[in-house]
């Protein structure tokens, strides 16, 4: 229903509304406070220059123009804010039927029940009483269960504003055309290669490094909770993989990014692709992908193989040692079985006969920054390789695995443990203010899913937003549907209804964290630090080791003011006020009450040194 008109210009054969501000109040650009539209002033400064009102030149208190809200306005051709979501409710034809029926089975429901207690059976007290009991709860449970399901809401986003308000180049103050958008990691999870396969796993690290989003401002971690040789190595091939496909996913726009799902769709590839050189670069890649396919496969026969001839040749210099000093060995020589890595050392992680320092359970920590963070500017590459990717930018995100250290005796909570792992050497290497986390066997299947997180953290109010839900998406499910793998129920009914009134559940995968809130944070609010008093032992206060209550962090914060949960790792503490900062919004509205100044995320990421690298294997050991 539509709301009630502003005021009309004031001119003459003229209905429009008043100019209006970026925040929707009326604009007075002269001070005798004339009514006029937008179209009438355009047309009143081309012709005479001067108001209307009082043919006078427009005259404010600040000579520019002012609003009934008493600041300045825009120039008229500069575009009004705008908001990057919208949250649009569900069509009342659909919705109305289903919260009558919701009555109606209510009032039935109060019928029956009334019925029920009404008339007690006597030859089975007992069993009618506890019948009753289940009945009632169950009356309640369901009512709980639609309560939500009254104001179901959807939501949507603009690519294209945010796309205007971050990545639109400047002659004077962005030349360069660098994004200003908050830096993203994404944390992929896994624990057994034979339980989760690596191609799986490498198709969905793939999925990640061809997101679209800035590829500087983008970073990717595996936690391999198994320690597994085979996991790294089949990562250090996607890797070299992904020098090929995700150039080729960005010339010819590819849907989805994951190559297996990709060369296994039916129908046409040639749908909407414009480049003459598609199919030839299609067949190339798609070559290379199957023997990608190939060598991921025989790497458990290529370990194997490699660690029984690095052990045979230890086995030899132990018995040519033992010859030399004139021994005879009555016993066969036996040594440690080890798991061998291709440069002729001893893997760090589990062996395939694990020992003590070498097993699941009871091993070193593990860190390798597989791909290097990228330049903050476009590389191009060359049309001398397999595919002609001259016009393309090759860049890849920074791409990292990891392996928690497990020793005996210590909790290491599973899943949790190692995202809390992942948040902590994360934090050291790229410190992105947001983070999605995924299992390894669910990949991107939108390109375009990132910039939509993006835009709800972004908008006016995001600073509050902990978290954002994605929905998940099944694949070889059979068309009927029978056995609701599917999920569409939940995700697309309980879902819905659950973000009408707070928000959705988190459901263990599938889901964008605002660092600061996993670190246990409240959102914004006056103050600096929590205020405390300290006791009488001098330890701080329970007041003190409660969250930041942040608005504008000093950059020279004092890291012994932080609370001592987090550790002794400075580069850690110093991380912690980096991401909160860089994860407001731009100050761009009144709405926006903790902002950014627009741009300050422009500047390019500090390149990685041994030092970062050596802080983010410490931070991920058992103390």
């Amino acid at each position: 229903m539509a709301g009630p008109k502003g005021p009309s210009c004031a001119r003459p054969a003229c209905d429009r509304e008043v100019m209006k501000d970026e925040w929707g109040v009326d604009i007075y650009p002269c001070e005798c406070r004339f009514k006029i539209c937008r179209d009438c002033f355009l047309d009143a400064q081309n012709e005479t220059g001067l108001c209307p009102g009082c043919n006078q030149p427009y005259k404010t208190n600040d000579g520019v123009g002012k609003s009934g809200r008493g600041g300045g306005f825009e120039d008229p051709a500069d575009k009004p804010w705008q908001p990057l979501t919208q949250r649009i409710p569900i069509p009342s034809n659909i919705i109305t039927p289903y919260r009558l029926l919701i009555v109606v089975r209510l009032v039935v429901l109060g019928f029956f029940l009334t019925w029920r207690v009404t008339h007690v059976n006597d030859d089975a007290v007992w069993l009618w009483f506890m019948s009753i009991v289940c009945e009632i709860w169950f009356a309640f449970s369901w009512i709980l269960d639609q309560i939500p399901k009254l104001c179901p809401v959807n939501r949507s986003t603009d690519l294209e504003l945010l796309r205007d308000k971050f990545e639109t180049p400047d002659k004077t103050k962005n030349p360069e055309g660098r994004s200003d958008l908050p830096g993203l990691d994404f944390f992929v999870s896994t624990a057994d290669p034979e339980k989760e396969p690596p191609l799986v796993t490498a198709n969905t690290i793939l999925s990640i490094l061809a997101a679209e989003y800035p590829v500087e401002k983008l970073a990717c971690y595996i936690s391999d909770d198994g320690g597994a040789l085979l996991t790294f190595e089949a990562m250090a091939e996607a890797c070299g993989l992904a020098d090929l496909w995700v150039p080729f996913c960005r010339k010819h726009d590819i849907e989805p990014r994951n190559p297996d799902t990709y060369f296994s769709l039916k129908g046409d590839p040639t749908k909407n692709k414009r480049r003459k050189d598609f199919v030839k670069d299609r067949r190339r890649v798609k070559r290379e992908y199957d023997e990608f396919k190939v060598r991921i496969n025989n790497l458990p026969d290529t370990i194997r193989r490699r660690s029984d001839a690095y052990n045979t040749k230890e086995e030899m210099k132990m018995l040519h040692t033992i010859r030399e000093s004139g021994v005879d060995p009555t016993e066969p020589i036996k040594i440690k079985r080890a798991t061998w890595m291709a440069d002729g050392s001893h893997w760090p992680g589990t062996w395939s006969n694990p020992i003590r320092d070498h097993a699941k359970g009871d091993h070193a920590g593990i860190l390798q920054v597989m791909l290097k963070p990228p330049s903050p500017d476009p590389l191009y590459g060359s049309g001398d390789g397999l595919v002609d990717y001259s016009d393309v930018d090759i860049r890849l995100p920074m791409f990292v695995y990891m392996s928690r250290e497990k020793r005996p005796g210590y909790d290491h909570n599973k899943k949790a443990g190692a995202m809390n792992a992942l948040v902590r050497s994360s934090a050291v290497l790229s410190n992105g203010p947001f983070i999605l986390n995924l299992d390894c066997d669910h990949y991107v299947n939108n390109c375009m899913a990132v910039r939509e997180g993006i835009c709800f953290m972004m908008d006016g109010g995001g600073e509050d937003i902990c978290y954002i839900q994605f929905p998940q998406r099944f694949e070889g499910i059979d068309p009927s549907d029978r056995y609701a793998n599917h999920n569409t129920v939940f995700f697309d009914g309980n879902m819905r209804a659950l973000d009408g009134i707070q928000g959705p559940f988190y459901v263990g995968t599938g889901c964008m964290f605002r660092r600061f809130a996993l670190y246990g944070f409240d959102p914004p609010n006056l103050g600096l630090l929590a205020s405390g008093k300290k006791g009488g032992d001098g330890t701080e206060s329970a007041s003190e080791t409660q969250a930041l209550k942040a608005t504008d962090f000093d950059p020279d914060l004092n890291v012994n003011e932080l609370p001592r949960r987090f550790g002794n790792s400075i580069p850690l503490s110093n991380s912690i006020p980096v991401a909160e900062f860089q994860g407001r919004p731009i100050a761009d509205h009144p709405t926006v009450q903790y902002g950014r100044p627009p741009g300050v995320l422009r500047d390019a990421r500090e390149p990685l040194d041994a030092t970062a690298v050596a802080e983010a294997v410490s931070v991920i050991s058992c103390w």
